[in-house]
């Protein structure tokens, strides 16, 4: 076994793995990524882990130092369960958008594997967490570790001083509403998390010394009856300004608003909702981000092979696993749930490869920019540094690949008896299969789009939520009720959901919910 890199000399034989042989595989790694791919990456820093670590991880949405609730010893079992039966296996790796970006790999995995999530994670997936626009607008990266602690330390304190219960019933009405508390449009200032835990204590003192006095001295029934039509529009208009209304961040309006709840249960609400955002950009690059590392772990170890620095053997495992990666089932397959995100964001980079050395007529037609420029490396840097799910796929999918994907459109309107296909392969069809694919990947057709419109200080102190239905689909009855339970816990007043059409306001149904009920 040498001690340095030699051309021609295998990194390693065999399946064993030890700490010596992972650092000579990483420095390989290292010298192609950053020389030969010209990728820009984080300090890394690998840890080996076993099978109950990484399924502790699981639990704890990938996340190191993360706070205790019930939810993760759940899902913990839950997987435990599947994965000690071979129902189910577990993944390579897993890797944190931190600086140090953290790569933990499994024990158990072979040599081969080890230096596969290597290259995939610490290498493909540092670039894509360092230099892509969402990760480096939303995200913190050296500061998530320690706010992570400061989290974990907080709700542990909470614990120790209100009791398991009352935490619980904090966080599990936060964790219900994390998909809708994030800031989509605007950030309130930097996420800057390293001294959070002095923030909050001078959170807590200017609360105590600007005590807010509106909701004891609030208009009353009785002081409306006195009031005309316009007048009472422009007190609730005059109401709603107050309170920032419209607001799409739940859990900050309730952070920020909510009348009975304790400064605590204010900061654990913040708690919650600055996890979520650390997930916003993860949740809009699942294609990009998986396709950019997947490229990225396939041409390093191809190259490593071609240097004589993997065994034959070596690739051909490497080979095997890769394949079963990027696999597509068709539609009638019993496997088949939906487009595997690896098989298109590694086939959408393996595209514009194709398209920048060798192009096509058609691929000149449709990417005139990029055909023929011979230098695929950058034009991938320069994709994956600027672009979403969303507009990846609608700037940079092919006619090629859609031919290759096989795929079409299908129109399934609620209103007509059977379902037609209206877009197929010709000019007009790749145009509208690329469109439609792409606003499949749109959070705001994903999710539903849910905000605070109204707030009645006169009368009982109803909060009014109202959700954009876009193509007539209503939110599930219900779900929609046991969440609405979660607004009404940190409110603590009457809640009412009215589903109104995205274009036409027209309302669709109405939801209401008070305590107790």
């Amino acid at each position: 076994m040498p001690d340095t890199i030699e051309k021609g000399v295998p990194l390693f034989e065999g399946a064993d793995w030890d700490y010596d042989k992972l650092k000579l595989a990483f420095e390989a790694i290292e010298k192609i990524a950053v020389e030969e791919l010209g990728l820009d990456t984080y300090p890394t820093q690998v840890e080996v882990i076993t099978s109950e670590q990484m399924l502790d991880a699981y639990a704890s949405v990938g996340l190191p130092l993360m706070y205790k609730h019930w939810s993760f010893g759940k899902s913990f079992a839950y997987n435990e369960s599947l994965y000690r039966k071979g129902l189910q296996g577990l993944a390579y790796e897993i890797v944190i958008n931190s600086n140090p970006c953290l790569c933990y790999i499994m024990e158990e995995n072979s040599m081969t594997m080890q230096t596969l999530v290597m290259a995939h994670a610490a290498f493909g997936h540092n670039h894509f967490f360092k230099n892509n626009y969402l990760f480096k607008q939303w995200t913190d990266a050296a500061g998530i570790l320690d706010y992570l602690a400061f989290a974990r330390d907080y709700v542990a304190k909470c614990e120790e001083r209100y009791g398991l219960s009352r935490v619980e019933r904090v966080l599990d009405a936060a964790h219900a509403l994390m998909d809708q508390s994030v800031n989509r449009y605007a950030r309130r200032g930097p996420l800057s998390f390293a001294e959070e835990a002095k923030r909050e204590q001078e959170r807590r003192t200017h609360a105590e010394q600007t005590f807010n006095d509106l909701w004891r001295t609030v208009p009353t029934r009785a002081t409306l009856e006195g009031l005309d039509s316009k007048e009472v529009a422009q007190l609730k208009q005059e109401t709603n300004r107050h309170f920032g209304l419209p607001e799409e961040n739940l859990l900050y309006f309730m952070e920020k608003h909510a009348p009975k709840l304790e400064g605590w249960e204010r900061e654990l609400c913040r708690i919650v909702r600055n996890i979520a955002q650390y997930y916003y950009p993860q949740k809009q690059t699942k294609v990009a981000n998986e396709g950019c590392a997947t490229f990225v772990h396939y041409e390093i170890m191809t190259r490593l092979h071609n240097k004589g620095l993997l065994t034959d053997g070596a690739m051909l495992e490497f080979l095997h696993s890769h394949t079963s990666v990027v696999s597509q089932p068709d539609y009638d397959d019993r496997r088949y749930n939906g487009i595997n995100p690896y098989a298109l964001g590694y086939a959408m980079m393996e595209d514009i490869k194709r398209i920048c050395l060798a192009p096509t007529s058609e691929d000149r037609e449709w990417f005139p920019d990029i055909a023929g420029n011979n230098d695929p490396y950058a034009t991938l840097r320069d994709a994956w540094a600027n672009y979403r799910d969303e507009s990846f796929i609608l700037q940079f999918l092919s006619p090629n690949l859609m031919r290759k994907f096989r795929l079409f459109r299908v129109r399934d309107d609620a209103a007509e008896t059977n379902m037609r296909v209206d877009a197929i392969h010709d000019e007009t069809g790749y145009r509208e299969l690329r469109a439609a694919l792409a606003r499949s990947y749109d959070l705001s057709r994903r999710e539903p789009d849910i905000q605070v419109v109204e707030l009645d200080m006169a009368g009982d102190r109803t909060l009014v939520l109202r959700h954009a239905v876009y193509d007539g689909v209503l939110l599930d009855e219900k779900t929609s009720q046991m969440v609405l339970r979660h607004v009404v816990e940190l409110w603590g007043y009457p809640v009412r959901l009215i589903e109104t059409d995205a274009v036409t306001d027209q309302v669709m149904k109405t939801h209401n919910l008070a305590p107790g009920t």
